[in-house]
Formats: C-alpha cells, sequence, structure tokens
C-alpha cells in the first residue's frame, strides 16, 4: 500500500491507535516528517503533542552512513560499525556534541517557548513517517523510557521487516501499517513525500497547543 502523503498515513495510522483514545496517552513526534503524521495522531486520539528529537551519529566522512544516535541523555552506538570503521572515541565525542547541540537549538526552535509535555507515567506513543535502519527511533524510545513513561508504543507507516523485530525488544508495543521485502527506503512508499521544514513543525506544534473549541 502506497501513502498518499503524511496526513493520510496518520489518518490510517489513528485508527490502528484508537485503542489509546482516552486514555491520557501523549505523542511524541519525531521531525521534521514525523510532525505531521503525529499531529494527525494526537488529534484523533485526543492527546498532545510533543516532539524527541533523536539525531544520527554519522560516519566519518560519510555523514549519511550512520554509526548510531543519540536523544537528550541517550547514547545508542553500533559497536561493530564503530570498530569496522576504527572510529576514534575523540571522533565519537565531537559529533556526539554536536548532535546534541542541534537537538538543543530545535528543541527550543520547536516548543517556541513552551514547555514540554510531561511524559511520567503516561503512555508515550512515538511516531515517525516510517524507519529504515531504526537507530534514531530505538533512541527516541529510550528517551521516552528513561522520563518515566508507564509505557512506550512505536508507530509509523512503514518499516522493514527486521527492523520491526528489533524494535519489539525496545517498545511495549509496536505498530506499523506495511512492512514491505524488500524495502529500500522510507520515501519510496509515498507518493507525496515533500521535505517537512522547521517552520512547518513549529506551527503543527502551535495548533496542537490551541485549546479545543
Amino acid at each position: 500500500m502506497i501513502f498518499a502523503d503524511r496526513v493520510e498515513a496518520g489518518e490510517r495510522l489513528a485508527k490502528a491507535l484508537v485503542h489509546h483514545a482516552g486514555t491520557g496517552c501523549v505523542v511524541l513526534a519525531i521531525p521534521r516528517g514525523g510532525v505531521v503524521v503525529g499531529e494527525v495522531v494526537a488529534r484523533a486520539l485526543g492527546a498532545p503533542l510533543d516532539v524527541v528529537v533523536p539525531r544520527k551519529i554519522g560516519a566519518p566522512g560519510n555523514p549519511e552512513l550512520g554509526i548510531g544516535a543519540v536523544a537528550p541523555g541517550v547514547r545508542v552506538l553500533d559497536p561493530s560499525a564503530v570498530a569496522l570503521l576504527r572510529v576514534s572515541e575523540a571522533y565519537l565525542e565531537r559529533e556526539i556534541a554536536a548532535q546534541e547541540t542541534e537537538i538543543e537549538r530545535r528543541l527550543h526552535a520547536y516548543r517556541d517557548g513552551r514547555d514540554a509535555q510531561p511524559v511520567r507515567g503516561k503512555i508515550a506513543i512515538v511516531v515517525d513517517d516510517g524507519v529504515a535502519t531504526g537507530s534514531t527511533a530505538v533512541a527516541a524510545l529510550r528517551w521516552a523510557r528513561a522520563q518515566g513513561a508507564a509505557r512506550v508504543v512505536l508507530a509509523v507507516p512503514v518499516a522493514p521487516p527486521q527492523t520491526i523485530a528489533r524494535l519489539r525488544t525496545e517498545a511495549d508495543e509496536v505498530v506499523a501499517l506495511e512492512t514491505p521485502e524488500p524495502f529500500f527506503a522510507v520515501g519510496e512508499w509515498y507518493r507525496d513525500f515533500e521535505q517537512t521544514t522547521d517552520a512547518e513543525v513549529v506551527a503543527a506544534l502551535a495548533r496542537s497547543a490551541e485549546p479545543v473549541a
């Protein structure tokens, strides 16, 4: 099944998550594209929307090749990739520090002065527009658990089966609408996969913070 866009993906995902409506859950969307999906899900569930911002740790000389990911206070490294590429501790520390700085910048910009949504004791539903390797999703899930979430749920429109198997060991519940094999890339499962902007993330969070009429 190809999704028309992230809004349609969110609508379909919300139907699969309807059992969480009215539970006091909180939706934690992974920017940027995950926020478009997460806004739809949060509205359907009557839940507050916030962001969790994991960042990929890129390999030396090849930033697109992920060797791990970080979220605030959380580090997820791929030991085999680090060893294979002979990544130094000094490089890791520099890269992690740079990504942690970027996380803080994004959180400040996205929330636009609003406080973070409380997670402790709640069902935290981590939403993205899809996952490939899953490293950033793992970092986001571990961050939610470290904040004291009672249960941690991962909800995505599309992901490869092997990644879902890994993520089931990290989350209390995983909802993935499509698990195609072969997978290739998240964007191949959308007709419209235009890049989401920071401004769109800020606007989505602002709309979700408005009182319901």
